[in-house]
């Protein structure tokens, strides 16, 4: 072989190496653009990251388990606690988080109405039961006339509070009455019951000054009262405006990406692990409902 034919061939080869070096778009070792010289086009996804908004320690414990089956998902879901009601509504209309999820219904409509928030439910989490408890007597139908029985004093807790009473049969209001009804809509005591009402946190420590008392689920839970205490169990499950929730910013839901995310989130927390945590660990004072609503269906 001649010279000049051995410097074409090896001039040829160098070619042919520097193109395949070209086509190949980065190194054999996993920096951007390659995925370990298989190419570009397989390299995995980069972790999204998710705020959700909550009040409160316990719901940490709620989402554990959604929280840990989302990181299979590359979704990383941090908490925001915030030490009010009021704040992470605010907060997520602003942007500041991208979900909150510490409120019923009735609720988060009440602050739109008075805040003019562009946020919506995009999943049902729990209702938190409110039973009635007493230190006095054993049942219902030991209740007697004089008795007092004590509700909460805020507008949402006591008209549901009053239904309560009603489905236990102390009472009956108005067909007339509003979605949440007052004192002044009780139309026959069935029992000559005293309605007293109280702000909710002091209920569980008055029992011991009253016959029976309807008693908010969160603060039954820090005063230990259990749900098989209860001498009647709150039966008034089915109204969505009691339903807890999961909110995000209706802006967001134009985004077909997050909407994709939004909807991996809402799964994980409506699982049998998350209802496992309602059972065992809080024995029965989260019920799950709306679990089967897609209130984020195209």
């Amino acid at each position: 072989m001649n010279i000049k034919k051995t410097l074409t061939i090896a001039l040829f080869a160098a070619l042919l190496l520097l193109t395949l070096a070209a086509c190949g778009g980065g190194t054999s070792d996993g920096a951007p653009g390659s995925s370990g010289g298989s190419g570009g086009s397989n390299a995995p996804a980069e972790p999204v990251t998710v705020t959700l908004g909550v009040v409160g320690t316990i719901y940490e414990d709620l989402w554990k388990s959604a929280q840990e089956a989302l990181k299979a998902e590359d979704i990383n879901l941090e908490f925001v606690q915030f030490s009010d009601y009021v704040t992470p509504n605010n907060a997520l209309a602003n942007g500041d988080i991208d979900l909150n999820a510490f409120q019923h219904r009735i609720y988060l409509q009440s602050e739109i109405e008075s805040y003019g928030y562009e946020i919506q439910t995009i999943g049902n989490t729990f209702i938190i039961p409110l039973n009635l408890y007493s230190q006095k007597v054993s049942s219902v139908e030991e209740l007697k006339d004089g008795d007092v029985v004590a509700i909460p004093d805020d507008l949402t807790n006591g008209g549901r509070a009053l239904k309560v009473l009603e489905a236990a049969g102390l009472i009956k209001i108005s067909d007339a009455a509003g979605f949440n009804p007052t004192l002044e809509d009780i139309e026959t005591y069935n029992v000559g019951i005293t309605i007293e009402e109280l702000k909710a946190n002091v209920i569980p420590s008055a029992l011991p000054d009253v016959a029976a008392a309807v008693v908010n689920g969160n603060y039954a839970l820090d005063f230990g009262l259990k749900t098989d205490e209860a001498i009647y169990k709150d039966s008034v499950l089915d109204v969505e405006e009691y339903w807890n929730l999961i909110a995000a910013r209706t802006a967001d839901l134009g985004d077909s990406a997050k909407v994709e995310t939004y909807q991996k989130v809402v799964k994980a927390f409506q699982s049998e692990a998350t209802e496992k945590v309602f059972n065992e660990d809080y024995g029965g004072y989260f019920i799950k409902v709306g679990w089967d609503q897609d209130l984020l269906a195209q």
